[in-house]
Formats: C-alpha cells, sequence, structure tokens
C-alpha cells in the first residue's frame, strides 16, 4: 500500500481511462461505474508539482446523468470513486493459489463539483487533451467552439482519500513447493511482462498532412518504452 501523493497522481495521469463510479439512487439499487478519461492538475495552485495536491479533472456530456447529478448536488459536489489499474506482468506461481499480477493500483474517493469559470474550464480542457496525447492541445483546432464549450461539463473532483496499491517482485511460492523436486522439474514459473503498445500512427481518410508530425511519433515512443521499462522494472530488471 502507498499514500504518498507522487506515485498515486503518477498512476492515474498515466492511465489511458479511470473508471467512475457514484450511486444514482432513485429505484436504481446499483452503483453506476463509468469509463472516462482524466488528469491530475491544481487551477487553484498552478505550480503545485505531482506529489503535491490536486484535483482531479473529468470530462463527460453536458446532458449525462452524472453531470446532472453534480449540478443538482450544489458546492458540496457528488460522491465519486475514480480507480485506475496498470497491469505489469502475469506472476505464474508453481500453484495456481499463488498466482498473481504485477500491477499498479489507485482509489481515490472526492466530490465533483462541474468546472463554471471559463478559463478553468479551459485549462482543464487542456490538461485533459494533452493527457492523451502530450502537446496535442496545442497541435489541434483550438479554441473550442462556443457549441463545444456548451456540450461538455467539466468535473473538478476534490479528493479527500486516496490509496494505491503495487505488486512487484518475483514469485511467491509456497515452501512445499519450492522443496519439490517433482513439482519444479514438470511446472514452468516465472513472469510474462506486460505493456501497453502503441502502434503507428494511421491518417485518416480526410488528413492532409503527408508525414506523422514530430510530436506523435515522439509520444508514441516514449509512451510504449516507459510502459515496457515499468514492466521489467516490476521485475526488479532492466528493460532489453
Amino acid at each position: 500500500m502507498t499514500y504518498d501523493l507522487g506515485p498515486i497522481h503518477s498512476i492515474i495521469n498515466a492511465a489511458t481511462h479511470l473508471d467512475v463510479a457514484f450511486v444514482p439512487g432513485g429505484d436504481d439499487p446499483f452503483p453506476t461505474i463509468i469509463p472516462m478519461i482524466g488528469q491530475m492538475g491544481s487551477y487553484e495552485f498552478p505550480s503545485n508539482g505531482i506529489d503535491e495536491p490536486l484535483d482531479c479533472y473529468i470530462h463527460g456530456y453536458v446532458s449525462a446523468r452524472m453531470m446532472n447529478m453534480a449540478r443538482a448536488a450544489g458546492d458540496k459536489g457528488l460522491p465519486l470513486c475514480i480507480s485506475a489499474t496498470h497491469v505489469d506482468g502475469l506472476v505464474l506461481s508453481l500453484s495456481p493459489f499463488s498466482h498473481s499480477y504485477n500491477y499498479r493500483s489507485v482509489v481515490l474517493h472526492g466530490y465533483g463539483v462541474p468546472v463554471t469559470d471559463e478559463d478553468e474550464k479551459n485549462y482543464a480542457m487542456k490538461l485533459i487533451t494533452d493527457g492523451v496525447v502530450a502537446k496535442r492541445w496545442d497541435n489541434s483546432r483550438t479554441p473550442p467552439t462556443a457549441g463545444e464549450f456548451q456540450s461538455t461539463t467539466i468535473l473538478r473532483v476534490k479528493i479527500v482519500a486516496g490509496s494505491g496499491k503495487v505488486r512487484d517482485g518475483e514469485v511467491s511460492d509456497e515452501k512445499q513447493d519450492i522443496d519439490s523436486m517433482e513439482v519444479k522439474e514438470k511446472v514452468w514459473s516465472g513472469i510474462v511482462p506486460v505493456w501497453q503498445t502503441f502502434g503507428e500512427p494511421v491518417p485518416s481518410s480526410t488528413n492532409m498532412m503527408k508525414e506523422v508530425p514530430a510530436y506523435l511519433k515522439e509520444y508514441v515512443s516514449k509512451v510504449t518504452e516507459e510502459n515496457k521499462k515499468h514492466a521489467y522494472a516490476a521485475m526488479k530488471l532492466p528493460a532489453p
């Protein structure tokens, strides 16, 4: 377990999507979980680093149920649970009961309030967009149109509690299995490293640029390599 802000915020920011849960209430007894994109940041304290208190910004369609409930909640905000997980390896032990993953995960609890200030909304949109692909905001058609602004709600989630959980290292076998030559000679044990790989960018049917921009090539290569390094670091090994 970890409660350090730096690792927790980094796990959130590196996730390609976040699972956001809320309780709809009324006649629906089940919690609702929605995959969303989001980033940690602070409009109020822009100089705050990754290891300092940050809010989580997420966005969605203006008339979505979560957004309507957040508006109805007023200044108190809508209670939300946000989670993210990265799998870095399949840990295959001698016994299936000792199997595991190498992974990094985070769970955050907080209250989501709609952002109404135009400057903060722009800040959050840029933050989220660049969280998908670094430098993408400045390399796309901006600023947003009035219609785009009106159709999108940004929630600033004030985090009140959170924790991270990380599993790395070797397989963990039972002593009876380690001591058994019969078991070790017939069962392969070890770790299958896992990392998310970004492929070669494919142009759209309306694309007019002849080459993939340098910032996009750099991002695809850099993030794929970083993901690979995480997978091997979880095994306490250098990436090949």
